[in-house]
């Protein structure tokens, strides 16, 4: 019988937590490093670029590879042999090692947990509670796998009851497109056929906790019916031409996983839920002997890889002008300087409220562009913690007022916009530029100061002013309203069956 310590369990969560924070899962590089050479698409190829140097400096630097650090999930199958020296629930020692994970004082993670969801929305400010899940199984361990699960992507997901002689690929390949690119592709699809409701969606988290093995998948031919339904899937989403955030290219997944349970003879439940490119999760197993730490992973395993700044035109924040947004074209890599404002959700909501009572903002948004993140805080001597983009369709019924009322020229974020906020780009002649989603670590090392001047209650919602130096953005959105998220798709979507495409065994 084996005897697990409280401390042993919270610690060992705790140091899981913070390794994922910072360390991808050395399948996902080694896919995505294969994907990045054979990409063709200019544009993808850029943003898996900035993933891949955004990993390897998060991993050298032990700080988080998104901004977004998840919603912390917990998967344990608890031997009946265990005993536990503990005197807290099982869930509240996960509780207390995500609270001392996500309040490292050397790496401390974004606090994105809110609680009362549908009322006030309150910012528990530790990250805590946890998702947890719990199997009891034959044995003398505990297997854990931990999971921090961005919003961007878990906004994506998807859940459809089928009728028994429907076609589960011609559901995923009609849905797959309606998801836009706030997923940050390329990424891993998750899906879970059976059972219930909710036992599909569990089978479908589930399945993203597995290696990536898709190209070992390939080369030796499937063995059953689920492995051929992973293949035709794997094959038939990239040939949708979505590619690297949604930007059109060869790759927008690097695996589908694929996982089943009996289910009703009147039924046929299918979940789908995508991994993003902040993929982070981790396994070990406490046997009584004390925590597990986990080892570092060998930096040999990601590529070197340099961004040429060379090829994006460099923007003047403090003096860019109408006809220089008229300029822009989409897919153009503009390098940013001088100042920016940001604001997502809370920020807009508040922002929209004063506005609709006649109230002055504490800030001026003329000529300005607003940056849509929630950073890290920094630590050490950063002037700002990790600051990559969130999803900007959130942000598009707030657009149009705050277009009109408020004098700003643009939009930074993260994916494509919808009809309702192009719509009103196109009408006030504005631009919406694209940072890359998974790369935010590497976007702020371009912020060189950084100051709350708005609405502090509201934490890494505030409204902060950013000084800027080079920080690379696409414009997605140009000042006639044409959108390269609906252009590059296509375009590639068109390409793809022409194209051989070569795949690493």
């Amino acid at each position: 019988m084996s005897v697990i310590e409280q401390e042993d369990f919270i610690q060992s969560v705790a140091a899981a937590l913070q390794y994922i924070s910072y360390y991808h899962p050395v399948d996902y590089i080694r896919h995505l490093s294969a994907a990045y050479e054979r990409e063709q698409s200019p544009a993808a190829k850029d943003a898996m670029a900035q993933i891949l140097i955004n990993s390897r400096m998060c991993a050298e630097g032990h700080r988080p590879i998104c901004q977004d650090t998840g919603i912390v999930s917990v998967f344990l199958e608890v031997g009946m042999d265990v005993r536990w020296h503990s005197e807290l629930s099982v869930e509240d020692m996960v509780n207390a090692g995500v609270r001392r994970a996500y309040l490292h004082p050397d790496n401390k993670l974004r606090a994105s947990v809110l609680a009362d969801p549908a009322g006030a929305r309150r910012n528990t400010g530790d990250n805590t509670p946890a998702v947890v899940n719990v199997k009891l199984v034959r044995g003398h361990t505990v297997d854990v796998i931990v999971a921090a699960k961005g919003g961007g992507s878990e906004a994506k997901s998807k859940f459809v009851m089928l009728n028994p002689s429907d076609s589960i690929v011609d559901w995923v390949l009609k849905t797959v497109p309606t998801m836009g690119a706030g997923w940050c592709p390329p990424g891993i699809l998750g899906i879970g056929i059976g059972g219930t409701a909710e036992k599909a969606m569990l089978l479908a988290k589930e399945s993203l906790m597995e290696p990536i093995d898709i190209t070992d998948l390939i080369a030796r031919g499937p063995h059953n019916r689920i492995e051929a339904l992973r293949l035709e899937l794997y094959e038939k989403v990239n040939a949708l031409g979505i590619g690297a955030q949604g930007l059109g290219g060869l790759t927008t997944v690097l695996d589908v996983k694929v996982k089943d349970y009996p289910t009703h003879a009147a039924n046929l439940p299918v979940a789908m839920i995508p991994n993003c490119a902040a993929t982070r999760h981790a396994h070990f197993v406490l046997d009584g002997a004390g925590p597990v730490l986990l080892d570092p992973p060998s930096l040999a395993d990601w590529p070197k890889i340099t961004y040429d700044a060379s090829k994006g035109r460099p923007v003047d924040l403090d003096s860019v002008s109408r006809a220089d947004l008229a300029s822009w074209q989409p897919g153009d890599v503009l390098l940013l300087s001088g100042k920016l404002l940001t604001g997502r959700d809370a920020a807009h909501k508040r922002m929209v409220e004063m506005l609709d009572r006649g109230e002055p903002l504490p800030v001026d948004f003329r000529g300005k562009f607003i940056y849509y993140v929630g950073p890290v805080d920094p630590v050490r001597d950063e002037v700002m913690g990790p600051a990559g983009p969130t999803t900007a369709t959130r942000m598009d019924k707030f657009t149009e007022q705050v277009l009109a009322e408020t004098g700003l020229f643009g939009m930074i974020g993260k994916a494509e916009r919808g009809p309702t906020g192009i719509a009103a780009i196109k009408k006030h002649q504005s631009v919406y530029l694209m940072a890359v989603g998974g790369a935010a670590y590497l976007v702020s090392k371009a912020i060189i100061k950084a100051r709350v001047v708005g609405f502090a209650d509201l934490g890494m919602e505030a409204i902060y002013e950013f000084e800027v130096k080079d920080m690379p953005v696409t414009v997605a959105v140009d000042s006639q309203g044409h959108a390269v998220h609906e252009i590059g798709p296509r375009q590639w979507q068109a390409k793809i069956g022409k194209i051989p495409v070569m795949v690493e065994s």
